[in-house]
């Protein structure tokens, strides 16, 4: 592995930015249109800010340049960025609420060497240890099955709004880490 895993900072916005707009474009190239695509990045597609404020979003870089990232929320949103989102959403309740699994983008040079893994091991390690005992996301298509092979149950199938009309498809799923 030559690649290291830390915490993301606010400094990293621009490259984060850069990077989920590669992964859009190329890699969910094969499960969306073009003109899906090109809505959905920013309100569907695109960093939410409050996840690297909480300290739950990660980072993978290789010689100083990120290639992966991906992270956890206690929070209500379960995806999206935070273009036209003001303020920070009230917190979840550990107790009651099943934490969010968020924003995982692997730059396409760099899919299939165990950064999804990685990132979504760490996250749920954060969780556990921040009291959830449950945990929910949306997938796009692309990473239901990453999602699957780490024991994810699809709770719902369904097409998110989009602006001007588009819809996209994603998969509400579940896990116990109980």
């Amino acid at each position: 592995m030559s690649w290291l895993l830390r915490i993301a900072r606010d400094e990293d916005a621009p490259a984060l930015e850069r990077l989920i707009e590669l992964t859009v474009r190329e890699s969910l190239s094969r499960c969306y249109s073009a003109a899906q695509l090109a809505v959905a990045l920013g309100p569907v597609f695109g960093l939410d800010r409050q996840l690297i404020r909480d300290g739950t979003y990660f980072v993978a870089e290789d010689a100083g340049e990120i290639i992966a990232c991906g992270g956890w929320s206690k929070r209500l949103a379960v995806y999206g960025g935070d273009r036209g989102r003001s303020g920070a959403q009230a917190e979840l309740n550990p107790a009651t609420d099943a934490a969010r699994v968020r924003a995982f983008f692997v730059h396409p040079a760099w899919e299939r060497r165990g950064l999804g893994r990685t990132l979504l091991e760490t996250s749920e390690a954060a969780i556990r240890a921040a009291g959830f005992a449950r945990v929910e996301l949306v997938a796009t298509l692309a990473g239901e099955a990453l999602y699957a092979r780490f024991g994810y149950a699809v709770a719902e199938r369904y097409e998110a709004p989009m602006p001007g009309g588009l819809t996209i498809a994603v998969v509400r799923m579940t896990k116990s880490l109980t």
